[in-house]
């Protein structure tokens, strides 16, 4: 049997075949030369990094006594009201059903926690005979009881307290 290949084409591919090894053996140099480099400059530093490792070792708390830690506190609970007084859910809508649809409906379409859902009536006759008000108060201020918990305003602190009345009110026209 004769070679397929002639003897011209032979000769090309042997040395295409080596500049091609060739270039592979230049290309790794290449990259060993580079590491080399690159290995001998340090990274470059995060300009964040020391806010971030400030806040993440920072107290979660502090310790106040006496009138100055009342004074304190009750500064810091102010404070805090009107941080989140400032920031109105859902642009301070009272359509209950626009913040039932947005934030209510997580529990009370699933059940989850074990709230009622509110298309089961039968869960709703106990609560409603409790009043509206009272509702309303476990709607604002939170509740645990046998059945399952209520966080206060729903687990949005954002929320008035006439958004989750207004949202309380609507939800009892639904299940009434």
């Amino acid at each position: 049997m004769t070679n397929p290949v002639p003897q011209t084409d032979a000769v090309f591919l042997k040395h295409f075949a080596q500049l091609i090894a060739f270039l592979v053996l230049v290309c790794v140099l290449l990259i060993a030369l580079g590491s080399y480099i690159y290995s001998g400059h340090p990274s470059p530093e995060n300009p964040g990094a020391a806010k971030v490792t400030d806040q993440r070792i920072a107290p979660v708390g502090a310790v106040y006594a006496g009138d100055t830690g009342a004074a304190a506190i009750a500064a810091a609970a102010e404070a805090a009201k009107a941080a989140a007084a400032s920031q109105v859910a859902y642009d301070g809508t009272l359509d209950g059903s626009v913040i039932y649809g947005n934030l209510c409906h997580a529990c009370h379409d699933s059940g989850a926690g074990g709230s009622p859902k509110l298309s089961d009536k039968a869960a709703w006759t106990a609560r409603l005979a409790t009043g509206a008000q009272t509702l309303i108060k476990h709607a604002i201020e939170g509740y645990t009881g046998s059945a399952g918990l209520m966080p206060a305003k729903g687990g949005n602190p954002a929320l008035s307290d006439e958004q989750v009345k207004a949202t309380v009110e609507w939800m009892i026209t639904q299940v009434q």
